[in-house]
């Protein structure tokens, strides 16, 4: 005689993508790439989408409809079935809301995928809905998300820290409307070119290389369109070296991947890593280990891992270093959640240093479902 045996439960994985901010279709590309690899015999997944009006809804998860393209640019439509997220911290179901149609639940969920860059998703936001609800979710928590995302801020932890920084002015939305030449002014200490980017904004959104004063006040306004507080960076004459995080197991500190050297090349067109060679051409190309001296590589590596815990970041980041030319390493900024398809730079890496795409997201979840929710 045989006794049915009742199916393992498979962890029900919610992936959020799209969201509000001005990176909404690399977010979806990035859904795109996960949907793609994740282990469909290990969990069961919900697609689900925000367009950019703040819509939940329930998406059919086909990746060809996700990818982003020179000829087009994905975009999670406001008028499908509506999600409601629960902010009870006891019930993880999600419920479906459709005009004329009686509420259904989607059952409950053991963990959340924010798949989101950006102010809205990458900054703190969501994860503050989450921790409301006790719903376990992949990545950094509020306050390490939000000192993330404001580059500012994010220096002023990096140097507290004793990690090196370079030099930088940061013009307020308040100073700018008050006086626009005294806001400039503050520039003045720093040497040309410098780099206006928006202070919480990624994917190169909004970012100008600028050669000359005369050209400053245009290039903050264009950043401005991002985010009304602007950060001007020193430009670093050296090479940009790149070094994946991923959190340790219970009592190991962080793990960090071979370095890599990103290269704009000759022919792409582009001044600096710009949204096209990021996303859109083959304006740049990742070399992984990057041929520095093994000094140098360990250095970046200990400074990874440092910025990581100097925010107090889980799960998962990239951090960013300058090696000048005269030796020093330093450090550019982190990201909390980086480009994540399986041609950027954080999966490449982990890639070369032995973690492949499909078992480095099983990782990303597997940390998310054994760390506690609340206070940690």
């Amino acid at each position: 005689m045989t006794t049915d045996q009742p199916a393992p439960h498979k962890p029900r994985v919610a992936i959020v993508f799209g969201g509000r901010s001005s990176e909404h279709a690399v977010s979806c590309a990035t859904a795109a790439g996960v949907m793609r690899a994740i282990d469909r015999d290990a969990y069961d997944v919900i697609p689900i989408g925000i367009s950019r009006d703040g819509h939940w809804v329930l998406s059919d998860g086909d990746p060809q409809l996700l990818e982003l393209t020179a000829d087009r640019t994905p975009e999670v439509a406001p008028d499908g079935a509506g999600v409601v997220v629960p902010l009870a911290t006891t019930d993880r179901t999600l419920t479906t809301l459709e005009p004329q149609e009686i509420p259904r639940s989607l059952g409950e969920v053991d963990v959340v995928f924010p798949l989101l860059h950006g102010p809205f998703g990458e900054d703190g936001t969501i994860q503050g809905m989450f921790e409301m609800a006790d719903i376990r979710y992949v990545g950094s928590g509020v306050f390490a998300s939000a000192a993330g995302m404001d580059k500012h801020y994010m220096k002023v932890l990096f140097a507290g820290a004793g990690l090196p920084v370079g030099p930088y002015a940061v013009i307020t939305d308040s100073q700018w409307q008050r006086d626009k030449a005294a806001a400039m002014d503050a520039v003045g200490a720093l040497d040309y070119p410098v780099f206006v980017k928006p202070a919480r904004a990624g994917s190169s959104m909004g970012i100008s290389k600028v050669s000359t004063p005369e050209a400053l006040e245009g290039a903050i306004e264009m950043a401005r369109e991002h985010d009304r507080k602007v950060i001007v960076e020193q430009g670093i004459v050296g090479r940009e070296i790149e070094c994946a995080v991923l959190q340790g197991r219970r009592t190991d500190g962080p793990r960090v991947s071979h370095v890599g050297e990103i290269e704009v090349t000759a022919d792409g067109g582009h001044e600096f890593y710009d949204f096209e060679a990021k996303y859109l051409d083959d304006g740049a190309v990742l070399s992984c280990p990057a041929n520095v001296p093994d000094t140098v590589s360990a250095e970046v590596q200990r400074l990874a891992g440092a910025a990581f815990e100097a925010l107090g970041c889980e799960g998962l980041a990239r951090v960013d270093c300058f090696y000048t030319d005269t030796g020093e390493v330093i450090i550019n900024e982190i990201n909390t959640m980086p480009g994540f398809t399986p041609h950027s730079m954080y999966p490449q890496m982990w890639e070369a240093t032995g973690l492949p795409y499909p078992q480095l997201i099983d990782e990303l979840i597997q940390l998310a479902l054994t760390r506690p929710v609340g206070l940690r």
